[in-house]
């Protein structure tokens, strides 16, 4: 089977309004400090999107994706990096961060309560590539 990144799934597109409900979306594991719900995308959707619930101390690896991801903050607190800025940024609730295809980044929750952000990837699929 190749890698998730690889992988593509055929759906049907939308032709149809679809109210999609996050307490029925399944949970997926981050390790032990986050979690991951999806909402579309490998469905048919054009957009994958999701929400991450992050606990204090939770930090991405340095990781790029192959097009644009946008990051929006529900909840909490998040510092991003990413090649192109000179330090760190925060974002809070109510606000977002683009990150451009192709550019390494990281996140973290450096605060003392849960951070729960919307992910929104300008992909149907999502395809996260590691920098090791």
């Amino acid at each position: 089977m190749p890698p998730l990144s690889e992988r593509r799934v055929s759906a049907p597109p939308v032709s149809q309004p679809r109210v999609v409900r996050l307490a029925d979306a399944e949970e997926v594991s981050f390790g032990p400090l986050a979690k991951y719900q999806r909402l579309t995308g490998d469905d048919g959707h054009p957009v994958f999107t999701g929400v991450q619930t992050c606990q204090p101390g939770y930090s991405t690896p340095l990781h790029w994706h192959p097009y644009v991801e946008s990051l929006f903050v529900l909840e909490g607190e998040m510092e991003a990096w990413s090649e192109g800025l000179d330090a760190a940024v925060r974002v809070g609730p109510g606000e977002m961060i683009v990150l451009p295809a192709g550019i390494p980044h990281v996140f973290r929750n450096p605060g003392t309560v849960v951070l729960r952000l919307l992910g929104i990837h300008a992909s149907p699929t999502r395809i996260v590539n590691r920098v090791e």
